[in-house]
């Protein structure tokens, strides 16, 4: 058999770790959000040193700075939540807007020299919520708008009126379109880079990782709503002696009909994955030990009766299979596999082309 593909992790730390790579880039997002609140109210401060505004007029910036900086402290340095989420970025986006508006209030509304400040936002909202939340932004910051408009009813709906706004609302919405471009651009590129990370090769099925990510949140439902789980290990009889004999190509043919063969006993809740070079793992939701046994006889009576055809020979093929139930023979993802592994190699040394249930 082939060494399995990353033997030393467990599956826990598998799909920890891919928990952890989200809140890596959230935490990375939620940084540069930092940066860019910061950066808004260090322009805002240079504003109100340096330019000639009456006192009360000073005393409100002044205290919208107080706030908005006790706002930034909350969320970035007084753990006010304790994980990283999307949701909060976008109330943090929110606060910015309502800090824009209130400064642009108390220095010329839509004449302010800060007017802007609005496209940070926008930027904000491109790089970190997407495309829909950034047009629910834009809609926000229109509405911002014509509140500093100041316009009556009767000048609100005039052509001129209209014109005049459009053409100064034009380039926000042009930075919000080229933006949101852009981060969907970067957003499919993670996302393929993602799938190749957790997609084997070869067969197409989720790799280790990408099983373990899965299986992880399978558990988790199980575990909530106290349902039956089962762990099938699927061991190629043969593979090595094919791979000897016929070559690799030949034991790749013999690894996608081996997945055809085993698809088609599955539902489409269950998970198939490919585990190792010549194992397979496959997860059953809402099935226990008698119920994981008989889907693996079928799987190992279709797999018997079949055989591959290469180069004009016909090699057969034989499976070894092991079974571990929750709760029964395990809590945990590891503890299933794990003994799912333990009864699979039982098979294999009582004569392969077996199916065995764990026993402790």
């Amino acid at each position: 058999m082939y060494p399995m593909f990353g033997k030393n992790r467990t599956m826990s730390e598998e799909a920890t770790s891919a928990v952890s790579l989200e809140q890596e880039e959230l935490r990375a997002i939620a940084r540069t959000v930092a940066e860019i609140e910061w950066l808004l109210l260090v322009l805002v401060l240079l504003y109100q040193v340096f330019s000639k505004t009456a006192e009360d007029t000073q005393t409100a910036i002044a205290m919208a700075l107080f706030l908005y900086a006790a706002f930034i402290m909350s969320f970035h340095y007084a753990n006010f939540y304790t994980s990283i989420s999307r949701w909060k970025i976008a109330i943090e986006t929110w606060g910015m807007i309502a800090f824009i508006t209130c400064v642009l209030w108390f220095t010329g509304k839509l004449e302010s020299p800060l007017v802007n400040t609005y496209l940070l936002v926008i930027i904000t909202s491109s790089l970190a919520l997407g495309r829909m939340t950034t047009l629910a932004e834009l809609a926000l910051i229109a509405a911002c708008f014509l509140l500093l408009g100041n316009s009556s009813i009767q000048e609100l709906f005039s052509l001129s009126h209209i014109g005049a706004m459009v053409a100064q609302f034009a380039p926000f919405m042009l930075v919000a379109y080229i933006t949101t471009m852009f981060s969907s651009d970067i957003r499919y590129g993670l996302s393929k880079a993602k799938l190749v990370a957790e997609t084997d090769e070869l067969t197409s099925l989720l790799n280790r990782r990408g099983f373990a990510i899965v299986a992880a949140k399978m558990l988790g439902q199980t575990t909530r709503h106290n349902r039956e789980l089962s762990v099938l290990m699927i061991d190629s009889d043969n593979l090595k002696q094919v791979n000897d004999k016929y070559g690799h190509k030949a034991g790749d043919q013999l690894l996608m009909t081996l997945v055809k063969i085993i698809q088609g006993q599955l539902r489409d809740t269950d998970v198939l994955a490919r585990y190792g070079g010549d194992e397979f793992v496959v997860l059953l939701p809402e099935a226990g030990a008698n119920g994981a046994f008989e889907v693996a006889e079928r799987i190992r009576q279709s797999v018997s009766k079949a055989a591959l055809e290469f180069n004009g020979k016909s090699i057969r093929l034989t499976v070894s299979m092991g079974i571990a139930s929750y709760p029964t023979d395990g809590r945990t993802l590891d503890a299933l596999v794990d003994n799912a592994d333990k009864a699979m190699y039982k098979a294999k040394m009582k004569g392969r082309d077996q199916v065995f249930t764990f026993s402790a």
